[in-house]
Order: structure tokens, then C-alpha cells, then sequence
């Protein structure tokens, strides 16, 4: 079956759109749609600009990390740069360059781009682009009124490590991190 035929035999089709909440970071909206078997359903969605987190790469194979409070889970959560896409915004390589530098201080002579991801494809619109950071040079923080970071760096062997051992939990720096360090194995960067 090829992908015409997959599509149209699995795909839903919205019917009506009802607004919940529309607020500075989620939209939240429940949609009637039609099933491919014609049944009716309802789907709950969040709506999201899309965010870019990005994978600091030093000359040496270490990583630049920080760690974070993060509210719903009430802990400090060890990850990598990242940031959302602000409305308006088109250009998520010009984000990430932005985010690295905000919230590390570092910029990079090189940002390459080196996937995208969906991380609750159920649910949520939001999709995360995913950048390796090399040719780094350090300069000064400039923290949002509302971030407070602590930035550490550590070798991605670690970091690898301490995603196998859950000790990672968050789903975009296991996912970019892993990406990065096969990248490296094949020698692609």
C-alpha cells in the first residue's frame, strides 16, 4: 500500500473546531472529526508554535547542559538549550542561535540542523527542531526576567550514559543527544 492509500484509509477529517483556552504558550482547542470508518469523535489538541532545542558540541566531545527547575514536575531537570518558537517567528535555525546564546552564553561558528520531532503526537501540535551547535565561543548569559539556569558541562559519553540510566528524563535532550552522539560514531560530524 503506498502512502495515498495509507493516508486516505487512515486519516480523520475535522468537522468543527471549539476554542477552550488561548493563552501566551498553549492553544487548546476540541475538534469534531469524522473517523475513516465514519464514525464520529471528539479530539482534544493543543496548538504550539513549535520550539528548537539545540545539542552544544566543544572540541573535546562535551556538551553543554543546564540544569533547570521545571514546575509540573516540581525538579530540577538536566537538559539541553532549548527555546519556542514565538509567534511571528519563521526561521527556527535563528531561534536556536538565539537560545544558545541567551541561555549559555556560548554562540557557535556552525549550527546545524539535524532532525525534528513530535514529542506527544497525540495531543500536541508542537514540533521541536533539533540543532548540533560546534565551533562554540564563550560570552555572557542574558537570561529571560523568569529563567534561572545553572550550566555544566559534561562529556556526551556521560550524557549518553545518564540517558540509559534515566537519570535524563526529558524527551528532547535523550532524543537529540542520542541523534548527535550516532552522528558522531558515523563520523558525520
Amino acid at each position: 500500500m503506498n502512502y495515498e492509500q495509507l493516508y486516505s484509509t487512515l486519516s480523520e477529517k475535522q468537522v468543527s473546531r471549539k476554542e477552550i483556552f488561548n493563552g501566551n504558550i498553549l492553544h487548546v482547542v476540541v475538534d469534531d472529526i469524522t473517523l475513516p470508518n465514519g464514525a464520529s469523535a471528539k479530539r482534544e489538541v493543543v496548538l504550539h508554535n513549535g520550539a528548537v532545542c539545540i545539542v552544544p558540541l566543544t572540541e573535546n566531545n562535551e556538551i553543554i547542559l543546564e540544569r533547570q527547575f521545571r514546575y509540573p514536575f516540581n525538579d530540577i531537570i538536566l537538559e539541553i538549550p532549548a527555546g519556542k518558537i514565538e509567534k511571528g517567528e519563521t526561521d527556527p535555525s535563528s531561534v536556536a542561535a538565539r537560545e544558545l546564546a541567551e541561555e549559555t552564553g556560548y554562540t557557535a561558528s556552525s549550527l546545524r540542523f539535524i532532525g525534528m520531532y513530535y514529542p506527544s503526537p497525540a495531543i500536541l501540535s508542537e514540533k521541536i527542531y533539533m540543532y548540533v551547535a560546534t565551533g562554540l565561543k564563550k560570552g555572557e548569559q542574558s537570561l529571560d526576567k523568569d529563567e534561572f539556569l545553572d550550566i555544566t558541562a559534561m562529556p556526551i559519553d556521560d550524557a549518553v550514559d545518564m540517558i540509559l540510566e534515566n537519570k535524563i528524563p526529558d524527551g528532547k535532550t535523550q532524543a537529540a543527544v542520542l541523534k548527535v552522539k550516532a552522528l558522531i560514531e558515523k563520523g558525520l560530524i
